[in-house]
């Protein structure tokens, strides 16, 4: 199979109420190129439509990338993320209560893709206990119109901890250096290795898809092994960015 697709082929891929994952810390690890071709298909279309979209860190420029590509009425149904001020278009809608919004800690966020990938209830921990983000507080509800409990407490061998639940992954889009024809995905000219690995593992381990943004493409086993950071079993598709928007 040839997996070397446009962006724009890649944005028709994700479908209404699809939960899709990034790869960012700012802008770092964001696949630009992949979430203007969403946006730019939603201006279009109308769809896609009631997404959930998650991240770790905060996503964007203070201005106009990152996660504000995606902040429209319709395009996003619910946010859960570690931060989100980076991206004051998307922070918007949530002052407006106008979708819902998870904020959740981010080391949390970033363990909860490898608890997926191992088929996992999520991750339990005493991070967070006592304050916004214990259900007896507000559960890291951000808005008016969240509803649904993402973290419940437990108790352990007469101990309180947090669940963060898992959740299914339909798509992961993550960002490398170069891909070869197979796939194989490495980061040397990534400033930060993110959680590339754990998010395809989240996706495949979801039945879903994994989207890679790179920047050059290479021909199938010219890629040294250890390079490599992400195996092309995981990865389904890949997108060649312009250099701006990488």
């Amino acid at each position: 199979m040839n997996k070397v697709i446009t962006a724009d082929q890649a944005a028709a891929l994700i479908k209404d109420g699809d939960t899709v994952i990034w790869t960012t810390a700012g802008l770092a690890g964001f696949s630009e190129e992949v979430a203007i071709a969403i946006e730019n298909r939603f201006k279009a279309t109308g769809t896609p439509r009631n997404l959930t979209l998650a991240h770790d860190c905060g996503c964007g420029d203070l201005k106009t990338r990152g996660m504000s590509h995606f902040a429209y009425e319709g395009l996003v149904k619910r946010l859960v993320s570690g931060h989100i001020g980076q991206a004051p278009q998307m922070g918007q809608l949530i002052y407006e209560d106008k979708i819902e919004a998870y904020l959740l800690p981010q080391g949390v966020l970033a363990t909860l893709w490898r608890q997926i990938a191992g088929n996992k209830p999520g991750v339990i921990t005493k991070v967070g206990l006592g304050t916004y983000v214990d259900p007896r507080v507000e559960g890291g509800k951000s808005t008016a119109c969240t509803t649904e409990d993402l973290v419940k407490l437990i108790e352990i061998e007469g101990e309180e901890w947090l669940l963060y639940k898992s959740f299914p992954v339909d798509v992961a889009v993550i960002r490398g250096s170069t891909c070869d024809e197979n796939g194989n995905m490495t980061m040397d000219r990534e400033g930060l290795l993110l959680e590339a690995l754990p998010m395809a593992q989240a996706a495949k381990n979801s039945g879903g898809i994994v989207i890679a943004q790179v920047e050059y493409l290479a021909q199938a086993n010219t890629l040294h092994p250890k390079q490599v950071k992400v195996p092309g079993a995981l990865i389904d598709y890949i997108v060649v960015a312009k250099p701006e928007n990488h």
